[in-house]
């Protein structure tokens, strides 16, 4: 049941759901409310673990494991009980990357009675004695191990939620790869339990191939002498991309992602993508929930290939690459928000493809260095307005032994905001 129609169909007769956060402490942790919605339910549904951790004498309903991959099975699962008393069990906080959200989403959060249990997180930050609003949360658990990179900077704390026993050693060997070998490593295992235990250790020198599958890693960042370093806001180093010279180039770049105001949860095109930058950047403007979404348009499959190197390589790996010459690549892709187009502006019909996919209220901004570019861009300032300028960057460069200015190509950048009565 994957269509809307099916999944509204399936769940329509479940009344109710309780879902309960339970702890490594088991039983014996959990607060009265959560041990009674427990007692009275006929129906307990949850991980093989936390089943296990229910006494049967106090929790006599049927026990049915979720089952994998979990999502999908959802629906049909909660219909099949429909008319019981259902009691969902969550590791932790359920509402903190847990079903809660999941169940929320698909019966609508009025349908729930949710009963938190403190959070890895709360357990973690209190056993290191860091502030919990300070402490940014990433979580690898079913994503790409790359996400983590965008995190990290000199200096900061993170907790980082693992998904298995080899996390940590993922973790340590792209800390390493990525230059940040100095980083400490602390593993917080069964936080709350009996059998809670510390490992500490640097990501240079990580000794530990496994830890315990319930865990939660603490990072005090320290990147490596020489290592590049990546700010929060829009215009990276060049240095920071693999490219071949068709790279939108640093003060450029910031320029174009302040035109194109990134917002969460909006979707960018980057037509012509390139070395990838600017949807890199845009991604990385937000990249925790609800983030930013982006799709790179190349024709190049050597270029695109590239694209998804840096945004590996940058932490965003989200980002969607499709191999194409646009405008027809264009076609099918879901509704942007803002689109930039990079190169080949002069490609027939590709700008009127970029204005007709715009909502209202949709950005649009078009760079370009070339005299024929140019020209389309001003009779489109003509139709549409918007805001026409021209960037100019130049470098200290030396000249004998003097320093002097080296002028760089000036940019000409279009950016408008489609209006609810243009066309």
């Amino acid at each position: 049941m994957n269509d809307g129609t099916g999944v509204a169909g399936a769940i329509a007769g479940v009344g109710a759901i309780a879902v309960v956060g339970i702890g490594a402490d088991g039983w014996d942790g959990l607060a009265v409310a959560s041990r009674r919605t427990l007692r009275a339910a006929e129906v307990l549904i949850g991980g093989p673990r936390q089943l296990d951790l229910l006494p049967a004498a106090d929790c006599p309903g049927e026990r049915v494991p979720w089952p994998s991959p979990l999502r999908p099975a959802v629906p049909g699962l909660l219909a099949a009980h429909a008319g019981r008393r259902i009691a969902v069990l969550a590791s932790g906080d359920p509402m903190f990357y847990g079903i809660g959200r999941t169940l929320a989403e698909l019966l609508g959060p009025d349908r729930l009675a949710v009963h938190p249990h403190p959070s890895s997180v709360a357990y973690a930050c209190a056993r290191l004695g860091w502030p919990l609003e300070a402490t940014e949360t990433v979580s690898l658990v079913a994503r790409p191990l790359d996400a983590l990179t965008a995190a990290l900077h000199d200096g900061r704390r993170l907790l980082v939620l693992g998904e298995g026993p080899g996390t940590p050693a993922r973790v340590a060997a792209l800390l390493r790869d990525r230059g940040w070998g100095g980083t400490r490593i602390r593993v917080l295992e069964q936080l709350g339990g009996p059998a809670e235990r510390l490992l500490d250790g640097t990501a240079a020198d990580w000794p530990y191939e496994s830890t315990d599958a319930l865990h939660v890693l603490a990072l005090d960042c320290v990147r490596d002498p020489g290592g590049v370093r990546l700010g929060v806001t829009p215009g990276l180093p060049d240095a920071a991309y693999e490219h071949d010279g068709q790279l939108t180039k640093r003060y450029v770049r910031a320029a174009t992602l302040a035109a194109l105001a990134p917002a969460p949860g909006e979707l960018l095109w980057d037509v012509g993508g390139g070395s990838g930058s600017i949807g890199i950047e845009w991604l990385r403007a937000h990249r925790t929930a609800p983030a930013c979404r982006a799709i790179a348009v190349e024709r190049s499959a050597e270029r695109a290939d590239r694209i998804a190197r840096n945004a590996a390589a940058l932490g965003v790996p989200s980002l969607r690459v499709v191999t194409g010459a646009a405008p027809a690549a264009l076609a099918g892709l879901p509704t942007p928000d803002a689109v930039f187009v990079g190169g080949g502006l002069t490609a027939p019909g590709l700008l009127d493809a970029c204005w007709d996919a715009l909502p209202a209220g949709g950005r649009l901004v078009a760079n370009t260095v070339t005299l024929e570019s140019e020209a389309l861009l001003a009779r489109w300032y003509g139709l549409h307005g918007g805001e026409l300028v021209r960037l100019a960057v130049a470098a200290a460069v030396p000249v004998g032994g003097f320093t002097g200015w080296r002028q760089a190509m000036p940019v000409t950048q279009w950016s408008v905001t489609k209006g609810s009565t243009q066309s």
